[in-house]
C-alpha cells in the first residue's frame, strides 16, 4: 500500500494506492500509517490538486475500492452525477434500477472509501437539504459550492489550457 497525503482547502486528505497502482482510498484526515508515496499515489494527488484549483472536473484514475456488488453499483452511479450538480438519494436509487432502495443507497453512499473522486458529496436529501457526509456537512457544502463556482479548463496533452468547460 502506497500513501500520499495532501493539504487541501477542506483539510488534509490521504490517498492510498495498491501495488497494482489502483486507488483504494481517498479519505479526510491523516492516515493511520506513515505516508509512503509512489508514482501512482502522487499522480492521484496531482489530479486532486487540479480539482481544488478548479482545473479538473473529472478524474482519470484506476479505482479498486473494496465493497459489495451493491455498493459498487451505487459507487459507479455516483460517478455519473455531473460536476456541479446534485442528485437525491431517490434519484440515485432509480438510476441503479432500484427506486425503493433509497436507504440502502444512502448506506452505500456513506461507505464510499474514495471521497471526491467518487463524488458522494453530490447526493442530497429529497427536500434539497444537505444530508450526512463522512467528511462532515461543512466539507460537503464547500465541495458543492466549489463545483458550482469553479470554471474548470481543459488541459491538452502538454498540460496547457485549451478552453473553458461549460458548467
Amino acid at each position: 500500500m502506497n500513501i500520499t497525503t495532501l493539504d487541501t482547502p477542506v483539510g488534509p486528505l490521504w490517498i492510498a494506492v495498491d501495488d497494482a497502482g489502483a486507488v483504494t482510498a481517498v479519505k479526510f484526515g491523516e492516515p493511520d500509517v506513515p505516508a509512503a508515496p509512489s508514482e501512482e499515489s502522487e499522480a492521484a494527488a496531482a489530479q486532486l490538486r487540479q480539482y481544488f484549483a478548479g482545473e479538473r472536473d473529472d478524474f482519470d484514475l484506476v479505482l479498486a475500492a473494496s465493497g459489495t456488488p451493491f455498493q459498487h453499483k451505487v459507487w459507479a452511479a455516483l460517478r455519473e452525477i455531473p460536476y456541479g450538480e446534485t442528485w437525491s438519494y431517490g434519484a440515485l436509487a432509480a438510476r441503479i434500477g432500484q427506486p425503493t432502495a433509497s436507504r440502502a443507497v444512502g448506506l452505500a453512499n456513506g461507505r464510499n472509501p474514495i471521497a471526491i473522486v467518487v463524488p458522494c458529496h453530490r447526493v442530497i436529501g429529497a427536500s434539497g437539504m444537505l444530508t450526512g457526509y463522512a467528511g462532515g456537512i461543512e466539507r460537503k457544502r464547500w465541495l458543492l459550492e466549489h463545483e458550482r463556482n469553479a470554471q474548470p479548463t481543459l488541459l491538452d496533452g502538454a498540460g496547457q489550457q485549451s478552453g473553458a468547460l461549460p458548467l
